[in-house]
């Protein structure tokens, strides 16, 4: 299929977004001679995590909040081309109980779509936002550590490419709320708390501790504070080590409230949540055996924008994925390029009547390579299956609503449509995801019995939810199980609320 990599050109501006829990993020850059040079970069503290509530409720002080940061934001990245922006949001919003209710106001607010990613995903971008920015050496393995508001991510990687990815719920405003409440400090609490969090890190650290890493890097705003208190307390240089951590615990512990917290070069925005921070940073150290942790620069924000590069290409990590789960799952290669190769064709027909994108055919290009997966489980409802591992797997690349997209199209791509099939996904994606999963209904149904030969002169037109397919009328003739097929498909895909009309001729 064709490329749709971005491929900017000398003087082009890209945009990455980043909607964390505690801060919110825009980096600007421009395309020179090759390369990325940043002329912009926007911060506004929003702590989506302290409007979180534990039924998955959002304050409306805070949404309000963010909206506004919203606003400001889209106006700076106005006149950008969508197609050179990416917007990710991360764990607070991944917590939502009603993502929707919070996102269809923010996209309004932002002018522009904005993908909510996994844990594990938000890694790889950490990840890979590091390794640009501080080029590793050949064969170095490296612990990046990103301790957000909402969650902590860790990676080892080598070279650009990440090993292992962990997500955990614990951030420094989430820390802060649950273990210090009223702002109240004290050790005992702080030592029950090193024990909740480092349990949870053991699901990982023997792992992590056997495959080893040649150095240590912490990226966000909590490392960034602690390395300058580490400066300002004289322990180190800007690097952060066991013993800095100690000390800067023993300092922060003489207070008995938050609002009392007396560390250097400590600003009054980071002091109501450095307690959470400091917590978690010395749970990691302790857990997986770090003596020294380097302060990086770059953070997610920064791995999206480099990520936003590649989209398309040959390096786009989801046909990296694609492949991956091909193989994993022992699709029938062969079949599947030929529902593809179908699947494109219908596409190109029809495209401009449903004003379908770019991302529309790679997204159905996608779930054609894609839709036996679930034969590896069993052939009994194994579009189910395939469905489920699609939407429940971690998948590089995708953000979750690209991958309940590609679940639902897996789903429905054969039999009847079940009504709660495209619940998950969200409105404005939802009329393309319905004619995709016609496309692709169709393309399967023509390679049922999983030969090369397609009808000649196949025609599809669609107007409004009525596609019009024209088939040979002498080659339907001649093929019994699919015009049998075809008879009943359109009682089928009212599901989708498509008429479909088929016309032998």
């Amino acid at each position: 299929m064709p490329s749709t990599a971005i491929t900017p050109r000398d003087g082009d501006l890209l945009a990455a977004v980043d909607l964390g829990s505690n801060s919110f993020h825009i980096v600007v850059a421009q395309c020179v001679l090759g390369q990325l040079r940043v002329v912009d970069r926007l911060r506004e503290t929003v702590r989506m995590a302290e409007g979180l509530n534990a039924l998955g409720g959002l304050s409306p002080s805070v949404r309000d909040r963010a909206l506004a940061s919203l606003s400001r934001f889209g106006q700076r990245i106005a006149n950008i081309p969508a197609r050179h922006v990416r917007v990710v949001a991360t764990n607070s919003v991944r917590q939502l109980r009603s993502p929707d209710m919070f996102l269809v106001p923010a996209e309004a607010a932002l002018g522009h779509a904005i993908d909510v990613i996994s844990g594990r995903e938000e890694a790889r971008l950490v990840y890979l936002g590091v390794a640009h920015e501080q080029p590793p050496q050949a064969g170095q393995k490296r612990l990046v550590i990103d301790i957000g508001g909402g969650s902590t991510e860790c990676i080892i990687g080598r070279g650009f490419e990440p090993l292992e990815r962990e997500s955990l719920q614990v951030g420094c405003i989430a820390s802060t709320r649950r273990f210090f409440d009223g702002g109240k400090l004290s050790r005992k609490r702080w030592n029950t708390a090193l024990t909740e969090i480092g349990a949870q890190m053991q699901q990982f650290a023997a792992t992590y501790r056997q495959l080893g890493w040649d150095e240590a890097i912490g990226t966000s705003g909590t490392h960034k504070a602690i390395g300058n208190i580490c400066v300002a307390m004289k322990l180190s240089k800007g690097s952060i080590t066991r013993d800095a951590i100690t000390q800067i615990r023993d300092r922060l512990l003489q207070a008995d409230h938050i609002d009392a917290i007396d560390l250097p070069s400590l600003s009054d925005e980071r002091r109501p949540i450095i307690a959470g921070g400091v917590l978690v940073l010395e749970a990691l150290f302790s857990t997986l055996a770090i003596e020294r942790l380097q302060v990086s620069k770059a953070a997610l924000r920064e791995g999206v924008l480099y990520d936003l590069l590649g989209r398309g290409g040959a390096d786009d990590p989801r046909e990296v994925s694609v492949a991956a789960l091909s193989h994993r799952y022992g699709v029938d290669l062969a079949q599947a390029q030929r529902v593809n190769a179908t699947a494109m064709l219908l596409f190109e027909q029809v495209a401009n009547a449903w004003q379908l994108r770019s991302d529309d055919r790679a997204m159905l290009s996608r779930a054609a390579r894609l839709h036996e997966i679930g034969l590896a489980i069993a052939h009994s409802g194994y579009h189910t299956h395939g469905a489920y591992v699609l939407a429940n797997s971690d998948i590089a690349g995708f953000s979750q609503q690209g991958q309940r997209t590609l679940a639902a199209l897996v789903r429905t791509h054969r039999r009847s449509i079940p009504k709660s099939a495209f619940e998950a996904i969200p409105d404005r994606l939802l009329a393309n995801a319905r004619h995709s999963a016609a496309l692709l209904r169709l393309a399967v149904l023509l390679h049922r019995a999983r030969g090369d030969d397609v009808p000649p002169s196949l025609q599809l037109k669609a107007n409004d939810d009525v596609l019009s397919l024209r088939i040979d009328k002498r080659w339907l003739h001649s093929h019994p199980l699919l015009r049998a097929d075809l008879e009943n498909e359109p009682e089928d895909m009212l599901g989708l609320g498509i008429q479909l009309r088929v016309v032998a001729g």
